[in-house]
């Protein structure tokens, strides 16, 4: 039977892992690492890269190397986030006739869904070169807090990438498989999940074999995207303060900032300070200059304080929804490689009043779970239990443009749900359903999933007929 592949296809990295001999192994890529680059290069003689090779031209090639595009999936044009990342992509983001977030390359227009099957077409050969046969099935796994469109999207680009998607799996229910922890011991686990676009909390129950998702949480557009704009910001504004040049409008000069701003990041997790060097980013009248910066862990923790508060309220709330104080839970699992920021791990400390678990490597353990649910599926592995929930409510709008929920956020899945609603006229033979996604009590706030009509409704008094609208979740 050929393996089932657990794929994390992550904001900034991607991860591939199998089930061989019983165990999780994390599949290196031709260059030895175990992580791969998400993202994916255009050049002008029609050539395309994805990976590593397409991350290290992205200086000389800034306006076709694309990044980040896990952040546009399922988005549409005007929503915040998407006007967020057109702040700091120097590629061009643009609407589709749906008014969906896509990519523009020159003269070709890209879906998110089509670069994230790059990526993805890039882990299938990876997988394929070191086991030597070709593979069509694979686990992928998203954050816990992506919507209804969000999955689908993720979906359609393992298809396109030649997969059967067997299963979309939450990022932070994942890294509690891998963990594994003792099955037959009743445990409350959290898993904080801080990776390069997304974070996600998690609050599961384990016993017996039974994983049971609690509650979950999270913001979609938090993570170390952000802390690097952070360093970008403070790097383009001193620039500027020194030498009257304003770096932003340089897109080369800007996609060399970006990389030395995350490998700045990374070394403010081991190092108190570090420095930014860039010679010849730009020139003026008085010839070349050169960028130097020293940035200390205290300043950049100051820098990004307002990011490590948004991480209180998901944590909190899913605590709340699961209906456990803090010191019920037995152990914290750390994912994504931002928990490796010792001011991170001081907000879990805090949160939690305990150290995390990090004995698996926090790039790795979420593909780790995604093979370890595929090797469940092919029998390779004991069976477990997977209850998961729904992240976000459903329901349709109402009279008013009022959302009434029928799924609420964090009910354990399968489910079913039906309610009963009315016409709201005399006579009426139809009535338009528009099915939503979200918490906000107005429909509009909310997220839009479809749109249909019911007719052919026999006349009768308003508040006569009878219309029962189901919803059933797998």
């Amino acid at each position: 039977m050929m393996p089932i592949v657990g794929i994390d296809l992550g904001t900034t990295n991607s991860c591939v892992s199998i089930i061989e001999g019983g165990s999780p192994v994390v599949i290196p890529n031709d260059e030895g690492s175990r992580i791969t680059p998400s993202v994916v290069a255009f050049t002008d003689d029609g050539s395309r890269f994805a990976g590593a090779v397409a991350k290290r031209q992205a200086v000389v090639n800034p306006k076709s190397t694309i990044f980040g595009v896990k952040r546009l999936v399922g988005r549409k044009i005007t929503s915040p986030e998407v006007d967020k990342a057109k702040e700091f992509a120097p590629y061009d983001i643009i609407s589709n006739e749906n008014e969906d977030a896509w990519v523009q390359v020159n003269e070709n227009k890209y879906s998110p869904q089509e670069i994230s099957s790059i990526i993805l077409m890039k882990m299938k050969n990876i997988a394929e070169e070191y086991l030597g046969y070709e593979i069509d099935e694979a686990v992928i796994t998203v954050p816990a807090h992506f919507n209804d469109s969000q999955r689908q999207a993720t979906k359609d680009a393992g298809r396109i990438a030649g997969f059967n998607v067997r299963r979309i799996i939450n990022e932070p229910t994942a890294a509690a498989l891998a963990y594994g922890f003792d099955k037959k011991k009743n445990q409350k686990v959290a898993v904080f999940d801080l990776g390069g676009g997304t974070f996600d909390i998690s609050v599961l129950e384990i016993n017996n074999g039974v994983f049971e998702v609690k509650a979950t949480s999270g913001d979609t557009f938090l993570g170390g995207d952000d802390f690097d704009q952070k360093l970008i910001n403070l790097v383009i504004e001193d620039f500027q303060n020194q030498h009257g040049i304003d770096l932003r409008a340089d897109k080369m000069a800007l996609q060399r900032i970006r990389e030395a701003s995350e490998k700045a990041k990374h070394e403010l997790s081991s190092l108190l300070e570090t420095n930014i060097n860039l010679p010849f980013v730009a020139v003026d009248t008085s010839g070349p200059q050169h960028l130097n910066l020293k940035v200390d862990r205290p300043q950049f923790e100051k820098m990004v304080a307002d990011l490590i508060d948004r991480l209180d309220g998901p944590c909190l709330q899913a605590l709340g929804d699961a209906k456990l104080d803090p010191s019920e839970i037995d152990e914290v699992v750390l994912v994504g490689g931002m928990t490796r920021m010792p001011k991170v791990m001081e907000k879990v400390r805090q949160l939690f009043n305990k150290d995390p678990q990090i004995r698996i490597n926090p790039d790795e353990v979420v593909a780790i779970g995604a093979a370890v649910q595929g090797g469940i599926l092919e029998g390779q592995i004991d069976e477990v239990i997977l209850l998961d929930v729904v992240p976000l409510s459903l329901g349709v709008e109402t009279r008013g443009s009022l959302s009434t929920k029928i799924i609420e956020r964090n009910t354990t899945i399968p489910t079913k749900r039906s309610r009963i609603f009315t016409t709201a006229l005399d006579n009426q033979d139809f009535v338009n359903i528009h099915v939503i996604q979200g918490e906000r009590e107005m429909a509009d706030d909310n997220i839009s999933l479809a749109k249909l009509n019911l007719i052919g409704i026999p006349p009768a008094p308003r508040g006569i007929p009878q219309i029962e609208v189901s919803f059933e979740v797998d």
